[in-house]
């Protein structure tokens, strides 16, 4: 059982962090207590900021002892509740702003050393300097610290390339629920001395275990780039246009990302200086992007593919950058997608996946049974088509009333959820379970699976400290 903390127990936190490291008036904690879609709001008596691995340390020891529940968070992009601490005031925010170091980079090995603070564009600046690319690249890596997304297991636009995060690191750092430090910050490939830690922690949320530094792997600066908005008739025809890419490209395929019409009509009513790259309107689009490590132009590749896309009818229309600029602005129209839904209202968002395959039929069926539902619903289905993540977003009718709206979360949620699952699908592809998901998830996940995360809970965690209420 968790126990509110007392004032001698704050005062010996305070001392553990300084001045500097403690947050306690009402106005700055407030960004520490609500997500940017205000749909979890929480309490605390503070927010703590250590600046080191041994301060972490330090806190979590005197938590773990007085019973005290801690809730690590990042930059607070997440979308699932995870990062916020409940309305009892009694859980303490653990806050990494101050744990901001790039450690070290070692371009000869092709890795980087940063502690959990660092944002991902950061990481991707600090990597640029020494010609590598940091491969995580997501629309909030302005804010995300890879402490957080390693946390999360976060995709991103390059998963097709290079993997969630899990994916892109070597090693890992982590303090434990009872303060013991986990130095396993290697740099290796190849090291096959027992369990691979490191994947235990990535993904677990910050119920295990803090994680304060990481080794990520780098890869070569693309040299090449080039980058197409494609329409496409259908999503069938998008599936067929990805494997044609992927025979004509290989690995330069980074990007392979799913937009309906709706979804860019938005960005274009709502965000200045966003234009339609074609003449015309189409039902569907893929945003396509090649990248390669040496020199050379990627554009008469990209033509030539497109070519027999167009001849097949799989590809109706397409523009290719000429330059940068285009890039970056072809690239807005897919980054400011989830931000140009809220001005139209409510919108119920669902993170799933599918196998690939699967991705044109569970869109159908989806979108027939949430409009049986609620007649007037707006889908705007868009994501990862190279991976099968699709974020399947719900926008109110129009004209409707919002909050009614949004009491049928829980309803759409589970017509949405009972497909993905007949798909063999998740309900979470790359925003994780935090408070949102973490009873539904019984709906749907193996039980012997959810018993053995409860072991590994409850030896990790033995009180229970680690963001109480998250995933189990």
């Amino acid at each position: 059982m968790l126990l509110v903390p007392d004032t001698d127990v704050l005062n010996r936190l305070k001392d553990v962090v300084g001045p500097a490291g403690v947050l306690e008036a009402p106005d700055d904690t407030a960004p520490f207590l609500v997500e940017w879609r205000d749909k979890y709001q929480g309490a605390t008596p503070m927010v703590l900021r250590p600046s080191s691995t041994q301060e972490v340390s330090e806190l979590l020891a005197l938590c773990h002892t007085h019973r005290i529940g801690v809730v690590p968070q990042g930059g607070n992009t997440g979308l699932v509740g995870g990062q916020i601490p409940d309305r009892t005031g009694s859980q303490l925010v653990l806050s990494f702003s101050r744990m901001r170091t790039v450690r070290s980079i070692d371009p000869d090995n092709d890795t980087l050393t940063a502690e959990a603070g660092v944002t991902v564009s950061e990481a991707q600046t600090k990597a640029a300097a020494h010609d590598r690319l940091f491969a995580l690249s997501l629309a909030s890596e302005g804010t995300a610290q890879i402490g957080g997304v390693l946390a999360t297991n976060a995709g991103g636009t390059n998963v097709l390339r290079y993997g969630n995060a899990r994916d892109q690191i070597l090693g890992l750092e982590v303090v434990l629920p009872d303060g013991r430090i986990l130095n396993d910050l290697t740099a290796l490939r190849k090291n096959n001395t027992g369990y691979d830690l490191k994947h235990l922690f990535a993904g677990s949320e910050g119920t295990l275990g803090v994680i304060t530094a990481a080794v990520w792997r780098l890869f070569p600066a693309p040299q090449g780039r080039a980058t197409a908005l494609v329409a496409v008739p259908n999503p069938e025809a998008a599936v067929r246009l990805l494997a044609h890419t992927k025979r004509h490209a290989g690995e330069q395929v980074s990007a392979f990302e799913l937009m309906p019409r709706f979804g860019v009509e938005l960005v274009l009513r709502h965000h200045e200086g966003t234009t339609d790259p074609l003449a015309q309107a189409y039902p569907w689009y893929v945003l396509l992007e090649l990248t390669a490590a040496v020199d050379r132009p990627l554009e008469a590749d990209l033509e030539a593919l497109l070519a027999g896309a167009l001849e097949s009818g799989d590809a109706l229309d397409a523009a290719i950058a000429q330059n940068a600029r285009q890039q970056t602005e072809l690239w807005r129209l897919r980054e400011n997608l989830s931000e140009a839904q809220k001005p139209e209202g409510g919108s119920i968002k669902h993170d799933v996946s599918v196998p690939i395959s699967h991705v044109p039929a569970f869109l159908a069926e989806a979108d027939a049974a949430v409009a049986k539902a609620v007649p007037g619903i707006r889908p705007c289905a868009f994501g990862h088509l190279g991976d099968g993540n699709i974020h399947y977003n719900l926008t109110e009718p129009e004209g409707a009333d919002t909050a009614a709206f949004l009491d049928r979360w829980e309803a759409v949620n589970e017509i949405v959820h009972d497909l993905v699952h007949r798909f063999a699908g998740s309900i979470s592809a790359e925003h994780g379970l935090g408070q949102m998901k973490r009873d539904e998830i019984r709906r749907y996940k193996d039980p012997v699976a959810l018993e053995v995360m409860r072991s590994l809970k409850a030896a990790l965690d033995p009180h229970g400290i680690m963001n109480p209420g998250k995933v189990l």
